[in-house]
């Protein structure tokens, strides 16, 4: 069958989560809940931080960041979704599904980024006490996260680039309820080999090299900390990396679990539903993982609701 030009394609359908007539407003109801919840959630951290004068230090500088990143890459998927379960429609245009996987790889590299960076400036405030204020400085934080914003549009471009070049047949249904990356690049009749050696590399320099960053901080942290005589002590320094820790969990968690469920059902939709998790869940719990664990959090919130 010779396969059609990609200047042809006008749309995918995205089947979602499930196709029961019955569980759609259901859905509905509850990923609107999350994305409000996720919304509220996070620009309230932004607005404390931003407010209180205290919370001006490199690591709630960096959290506002998350926050704001959680919001963006929250929206690059579900409005979209809520649109096309109230609409009744499946439908996503060739340009929308383009657009939606730039900016979701921007933003989900993004929390990778960051959390790196959180966890060096943890590594910086335990392991160098002495030298944070001249390390973590203003300048340098700026750096970081501008060259994170750089990077990870060179490389989200680098994809939409690759991925404009491909035919496309005429089976165009995606088992998702957003474009997502690997699922659009089977769809295509052309040959994919570029695509996915340029895939398996952004991987490994975006995702390996991040984790092996947070991994080397936590180690050094961890080594730092036993070297503390007292328990109180001991208590005080793992207390300033909790939150973070339970967020680099909770994140590496779940995209742990969305990669198993696809090498296991790869044409099912598993891999759909557990991506939930790290695609709603995960951003709307952030919030509550900082303001409930970081007392200074707790004070910014209530500063700023007063």
């Amino acid at each position: 069958m010779k396969p059609e030009n990609q200047t042809q394609i006008s749309q995918f359908i995205l089947l979602g989560l499930s196709e029961e007539a019955e569980i759609q407003p259901l859905l509905f109801g509850l990923f609107l809940s999350m994305y409000l919840v996720t919304f509220t959630g996070n620009l309230l951290i932004i607005l404390a931080i931003i407010k209180n004068s205290h919370l001006h230090t490199p690591m709630y500088f960096f959290l506002s960041n998350l926050s704001f990143a959680d919001i963006c890459f929250t929206s690059t998927t579900v409005p979209k979704m809520l649109l096309n379960i109230q609409m009744q429609n499946k439908v996503i245009t060739y340009e929308e599904c383009i657009s939606q996987i730039f900016f979701f790889m921007i933003f989900g590299g993004l929390d990778h980024f960051l959390l790196t960076v959180m966890a060096y400036d943890r590594f910086v405030a335990i392991c160098h006490p002495l030298h944070y204020t001249i390390i973590m400085n203003h300048k340098f934080c700026c750096l970081l996260l501008l060259a994170s914003w750089l990077l990870l549009v060179l490389d989200s471009l680098l994809h939409v680039l690759m991925i404009l070049r491909l035919s496309f047949c005429t089976e165009l249904e995606i088992s998702h309820f957003f474009c997502e990356f690997n699922q659009v690049i089977q769809l295509a009749c052309s040959d994919t080999f570029l695509n996915a050696l340029v895939m398996y590399f952004a991987t490994g320099l975006l995702g390996i090299i991040p984790l092996s960053g947070i991994l080397f901080s936590y180690s050094k942290i961890v080594s730092s900390i036993l070297k503390i005589s007292s328990a109180d002590g001991k208590y005080k320094a793992f207390s300033t990396c909790g939150s973070h820790l339970s967020v680099v969990s909770l994140f590496y968690g779940t995209s742990l679990g969305v990669y198993l469920s696809s090498a296991a059902t790869p044409n099912s939709r598993a891999p759909a539903i557990v991506s939930v998790m790290y695609t709603v869940v995960t951003p709307m719990l952030n919030p509550f993982i900082y303001s409930l664990r970081n007392n200074d959090i707790k004070q910014g919130l209530r500063t700023l609701l007063n």
